[in-house]
């Protein structure tokens, strides 16, 4: 029998609309294909850094928004857990502090994933060309660092499909 491409695939989780499809995507395949599922959520500890550095901050305003970007992080994980739930999928849930796409790569190789989720932008055909091909700083990164598959989800219609299975 031959093993399935996918048996690990993790989700890089912001808690935006396309973050969510790329979570959905993941459900969906563990459902359907029997691969496990992690969910990363980065709270990004290294631009608020920066902003101290560059005085933009205060050292307590940065202390404040680490705690409410720490706090946001775990209502988004508990949302995707039960969201997994609710089609009888359990999922890894990890929240992490540093660099976005170095943290996502990082989680990635400890967990030995064979792919990473991306959400990307909707398929609006209001979007020019040149909106169209525009990717994330932090996506560029991780497609371009990671040690496994990256996949960029922009499946139309993901919320419906998601309810039928």
């Amino acid at each position: 029998m031959i093993k399935s491409l996918f048996q690990k695939v993790m989700v890089a989780y912001n808690g935006s609309k396309s973050s969510l499809q790329a979570v959905l995507y993941a459900i969906l395949m563990a459902k359907l294909y029997k691969c496990q599922v992690k969910v990363v959520y980065v709270v990004d500890t290294e631009t608020i850094k920066k902003l101290l550095l560059t005085k933009f901050m205060v050292r307590e305003e940065g202390d404040s928004l680490t705690v409410g970007l720490e706090s946001d992080g775990k209502r988004n994980l508990d949302y995707v857990t039960n969201l997994a739930k609710s089609k009888g999928i359990k999922i890894e849930t990890e929240l992490r502090k540093g660099s976005v796409w170095a943290e996502v790569i990082s989680a990635a190789d400890d967990y030995k994933a064979n792919l990473i989720l991306l959400g990307g932008h909707g398929l609006e055909k209001q979007r020019s060309t040149l909106q169209r091909d525009v990717i994330s700083a932090q996506d560029s990164e991780i497609i371009g660092s990671a040690h496994c598959s990256v996949m960029v989800v922009r499946q139309e219609y993901l919320e419906q499909l998601f309810k039928l299975v």
